[in-house]
Parts: C-alpha cells; structure tokens; sequence
C-alpha cells in the first residue's frame, strides 16, 4: 500500500529516515516479519514491542512505529503518541475497510456468546450464506476451523480475518466481541450491522473492577455502531435482562428484543426439555410457529431467539429460519453429549460463571432419572470473588466435583477452597488436578446418572504456568467410562 495514503492523518511526531513507497506488509510480532515490512511497536502487560525493534530490522523491516524515539540503523523510525491507536487506523487503511464489505454481526454478553455467535454461522450456511465466524472456538471459514488466541483478537488479526472472509466471497462475518477486546480497542474500524446483547452476569471483575464498569464495556459495542441512519443497522437485546434498556438508549438504530417475557417481539412459550433436544411455540411479529431443535436447555431457548431474531430482522423468511434452526447441531462444547457406550449421559459445557452454571444443571432436570454430578473449576490468578457463587449454584447438583480450569501459577489447594468456601450441602470432594477430578466424576455414577463437567467446554488444553498442555474433558471422560463400564 502506498506508505502516504497508509499514514495519511495518523498524527506523527517525528520521522527519523526516509518512508518507502509502499508498504506491502504489516506485523506486531518480530517473529513474523518480511522483508520491508511495517514493524508495530506495541507495550503489552508482559512484553514491550520496542525491546524487539532492532531485531524486527535485522529481519528486514523497513519501517518502525514507535511511541519513543529509537535510532536504529537502515530503517525509518516513525513516532506517534500511542502505537495502539494508530495500528487500529493503518490496519483497517492496509485492508481496505474490509467490514464495510460484508454483513457484520456482533454477539456480546456474559453467557451465550459462542452459543449464539455459533448458530448464526451454522444457520447462515444452512440458508445457503458463505459464512465466517470468530470468537472462543477459534475462526471459522467457511466451515474450514483456524485456531485463535483469544475470544476477540487483535486489531490486526481481527481486519486480517475479515479481509481473508471477503476474499473467500463470504457475505456475513459473525464475531464474538469480549468486553476486553470491547475496551483494548481491538474492534477498532470494524463496522457492525447488527449487534446482539445475550446478557451480563457476575464475571471478569478482577478487569472491570465493578459490574457497572463491566456493563459500560459492553454496552461499547451498541454505542459504536454510530450515528449515520442511512446506514441499515440493528440491536438485538434481551428482554429477560434489565441491562437491556440501557443499552438501547446508546444507539439510534432499530431495537429488536427477544427473551421468554412476553413483551419480547420474539419470545418462546410452551417450552419441552428433552435430553435428544428442546422444542417451544415461537411467538413473533410474523406470528407463532412451533420450533424443534437439537440444543438443549431454557438458555438455549434464549440464545436461539437472539439468533432468530437477527435473522429475521436482516430479512430472512421466518420459515427459513426455524427451518435452519432446526437443521443445525448443537455448538460444541456447549451443553455437548458426549457419545459414550454406558448407562449414564455426560454433558461437555463452558459454565464458568455463577449464572451459567446454574442454566446447566437446569437444562437437564426435567429428563434426569438418577442423580446430578456437577464438575466445575474455575482459572488461577483470576476473579476470586465468584468462587463460593460458583459453587453455591453448584449445590444444587446432587453431587460436586470441584477443581481447576486453568491453574496458571495458583495453587491447586487455594482454588478448590475458595470454591469449597460456598458449598450448601457435603455431598462434594476437591481433587484439584482436573484429570482426576474427571475421572472421580464417572467413578462415582451410576446406571441413570447425569454428569456434567463445566468450565473448559471445547477447549483441548490447560494452562498450568504459562505453558498450554493438551487436555480434553471429553475424551478423559470417554475413556473412563469405558474402563468403569466396560464399553
């Protein structure tokens, strides 16, 4: 790209050499350059990218943005006043404003984002969409799987993404948007068509501080889809959730709510738990229509109303939509059946707050015969403040696993006493070592007996330290169940 139209009005500071003519390539990670490439200098919590400048030119970079005046020979050194900022402007400039060419959906909330992010993508290719999807799970292109680092990427990342969607001739791209990617400035220049609010329940306070700062975050996503009316945008927001009617006084564009309250525009009634799936009569400005889907729970209910609703407020026929709702199988690691030959059901799930996890257990009481044994943990080094909460709303099982998520550098023995702290009942045991605490969790069921193991979902490793190992709640559990079960 031409380097005077790339950093046209980024407000420099001073430029030490000459700018190429073009820059053909645009990285943060030293690891990743090319030759001539524009090598961004960015102050992270643990690493500080201008401690690699002088390797990043050794490996051919042309040109350096910095926040601090560095000398280095054979390369130009351009200094803003923050690197963070300005990447969010050249990277949307070097992709060319990619999400102006395609439809963008934003799902946000504490609970339901994957969920709800997953049936959209799933659904738009049921209705015959070229799709793509980011978040949790990872980056999905046209079904084809990418793996991420975090639930909303980089700013660099997430316009490299879009623009790879574009080019692979998608016409929706459907993200995930954290209240940490919300707040780090990591969506900026991505301009969302229709954004979608699941809800806001206790989480990530050790970041926020206060629910307040926490819900102010994400009502970011609703506040920037802008002013311009000429521009074909919505909001999709829960009825069932009081945050709702702030976040609809923070865009001008049509609102379209959805929840089990009956003043919802789109709401369920006559809901039937089954442990195969879940059905309701879908009551809708179109009119009612029964729905009989794979996903399983009353959460579910809610997350495949904000999904219908997005869909049928972009323009899709009511029929194809439940149509494609129906079709779709349930997202992974989310209330996912795990496929074991023995007299018991396992349930892999993501629950990792006090509300999630309370959704769980009730998603399966209407079709349970035995008893309900709940596994949950919670990460290391994080929000210590919903520990007891957790495992308060954990005592409703019939009896507790608890233990880790992700350990990182905290002692096994402080995280399942936090958790311990807020158990109602003693029908519970820590075993901190989650592996274990998996296979405790089989050892203890019996014939007609539910399990559900909650906190890492779809994720196949776990941190301990800082190093990522490979770990699957699911094939732990399979494989117990066919030692205890012979199967």
């Amino acid at each position: 790209m031409d380097s005077k139209q790339l950093f046209a009005n980024i407000p420099i500071l001073t430029i030490d050499g000459q700018l190429p003519a073009e820059v053909s390539h645009i990285t943060m990670d030293s690891r990743a350059i090319q030759e001539g490439s524009l090598f961004v200098c960015i102050k992270g919590y643990t690493v500080d990218g201008h401690d690699y400048a002088e390797q990043a030119v050794a490996k051919g970079a042309a040109v350096i943005l910095a926040e601090t005046p560095l000398k280095i020979e054979g390369a130009t050194v351009v200094t803003v006043p923050d690197t963070t900022r300005a990447l969010g402007i050249l990277a949307v400039r070097f992709y060319d404003y990619p999400s102006k060419k395609l439809n963008m959906i934003g799902v946000t909330g504490t609970n339901g984002k994957t969920s709800v992010a997953g049936m959209l993508h799933a659904m738009l290719m049921e209705l015959g969409e070229k799709s793509a999807l980011t978040g949790t799970i990872g980056f999905n292109l046209n079904g084809d799987l990418h793996p991420s680092a975090n639930t909303t990427s980089d700013v660099l990342t997430t316009q490299e993404m879009i623009s790879r969607a574009n080019d692979e001739g998608c016409s929706h791209m459907t993200m995930e948007v954290s209240s940490h990617g919300l707040v780090l400035g990591r969506l900026s220049g991505v301009e969302f068509d229709t954004a979608i609010f699941t809800n806001l329940t206790h989480d990530h306070l050790d970041f926020h501080g206060t629910m307040e700062e926490y819900g102010h975050a994400k009502g970011l996503l609703f506040s920037q889809l802008g002013q311009d009316l000429t521009k074909n945008k919505r909001a999709i927001l829960n009825a069932d959730d009081k945050w709702s009617e702030k976040f609809a006084a923070m865009t001008p564009f049509p609102i379209y709510t959805y929840g089990m309250n009956e003043n919802a525009m789109f709401h369920a009634k006559e809901v039937r738990l089954e442990k195969e799936g879940t059905s309701f009569m879908l009551y809708c400005p179109q009119g009612s229509y029964p729905v009989s889907m794979k996903l399983l729970g009353h959460f579910n209910v809610s997350n495949a109303l904000a999904a219908t609703a997005a869909l049928v407020a972009e323009g899709y026929a009511i029929a194809d939509v439940i149509n494609a709702l129906e079709a779709i199988p349930p997202v992974e690691g989310r209330m996912q059946k795990a496929q074991i030959d023995a007299p018991i059901s396992v349930f892999i799930d993501y629950a990792h707050t006090p509300d999630a996890i309370e959704k769980a257990i009730a998603a399966v009481e209407d079709f349970k015969t035995g008893r309900v044994i709940f596994l949950v943990g919670t990460g290391g080094n994080r929000d210590k403040t919903k520990r007891p909460i957790m495992a308060q709303k954990a005592s409703v099982a019939d009896y507790v696993v608890l233990t880790t998520d992700d350990p990182r550098y905290e002692p096994y023995d402080s995280i399942v006493t936090d958790l311990a702290a807020g158990m109602l009942h003693d029908r519970y045991v820590c075993v901190g070592d989650r592996e274990q605490a998996v296979r405790h969790a089989v050892q203890q069921a019996e014939a007609g007996d539910i399990i559900i193991l909650a906190g890492k979902g779809h994720e196949d490793y776990q941190i301990i330290g800082n190093t990522k190992y490979p770990h699957s709640d699911k094939d732990i559990a399979e494989d117990e169940a066919r030692l205890k079960f012979g199967s």
